[in-house]
């Protein structure tokens, strides 16, 4: 799994936490056959389980007429956080836990061979070395992350979840989370030094490829192809394993824990980038029992 492919799962929060990209939209990509949708079957819970991406450029395409039953049938959304509907929250708890006093300057966190990088990553972010010296590295990391996808012309305004959460609210149907914003951002957050330099560094080394990845990420999840979401997993340089067990499978297994308590017509919806690779929650969920079955 590679370090592009687990920062793009985490596009919806670091959307958050700088200003979304403006500029002209590129125009929508067609439906292609849908996104993935499971039918999850079991103990108490017949619901169904959705693979997103978290941002979105405007106008796309991405409900068919398989998804709309799905959520007109749900008794209740579930995400991996409910906390995501509150922006101040999720700036609150990322400040908290990315911020500690007396850091070494962000440079010196880095190989020299990679400064230069650095610095211009950091002046496309609109930001500066010594505010981001005041972030933990895995902190630094996500934010430069986002500047690296300023280019995309993509919000989390615009991905999935807010849709999800505003058909949702207008039901009059409930809405809970997984997890909290602070278990996400502690999963980066209890990483040892040595794993959240080497995310910073594979954040500034594979920032060009930021734009290109998204594109196929994009192209994949709306055609359902989850093949192709598999193998950018495995495309260019491996993160820290500590990262993916923190980050992915930790976060997975602690997720089927939760999906045991629920019970009726849930519509739990994830990152899609959940649902493939090692331990992915598929997987866990029919260890655990379930019966899940790809119905789009």
């Amino acid at each position: 799994m590679n370090l592009l492919s687990i920062l793009a799962r985490w596009l919806g929060l670091c959307a958050l936490l700088l200003v979304a990209a403006c500029g002209k939209e590129p125009p929508a990509p067609p439906a292609q056959g849908g996104p993935a949708l499971w039918r999850i079957e079991g103990k108490a819970l017949d619901g169904w389980l959705f693979g997103t991406i978290h941002v979105l450029p405007r106008n796309v395409a991405w409900r068919t007429a398989t998804i709309d039953r799905a959520l007109e049938q749900a008794d209740r959304l579930v995400l991996e956080t409910a906390e995501i509907q509150d922006q101040a929250l999720t700036t609150a708890a990322f400040e908290k836990l990315g911020r500690s006093p007396n850091l070494p300057p962000l440079e010196t966190r880095l190989p020299a061979g990679e400064r230069d990088e650095l610095q211009s990553l950091v002046q496309q972010s609109g930001t500066s070395l010594q505010m981001l010296s005041g972030y933990e590295s895995w902190a630094a990391a996500m934010l430069l992350s986002a500047a690296a996808q300023q280019p995309l012309h993509v919000s989390g305004a615009d991905g999935v979840e807010p849709a999800l959460i505003a058909l949702f609210r207008d039901a009059g149907k409930p809405i809970g989370g997984l997890e909290t914003v602070a278990r996400q951002f502690g999963a980066f957050d209890g990483l040892p030094e040595t794993a959240q330099r080497h995310l910073l560094l594979q954040t500034v080394r594979e920032a060009d490829g930021m734009q290109a990845l998204y594109g196929r990420i994009l192209k994949a999840w709306l055609a359902g192809d989850m093949a192709a979401l598999a193998r950018e997993d495995h495309a260019g340089e491996q993160p820290d394993p500590a990262v993916e067990q923190a980050v992915l499978i930790d976060r997975n297994r602690d997720w089927v824990k939760v999906v045991g308590g629920l019970k009726g017509r849930p519509f739990i919806a994830v990152g899609a980038g959940h649902l493939t690779g090692r331990d992915n929650l598929i997987t866990l969920l029919q260890k655990a029992g379930y019966r899940v079955t790809r119905v789009q």
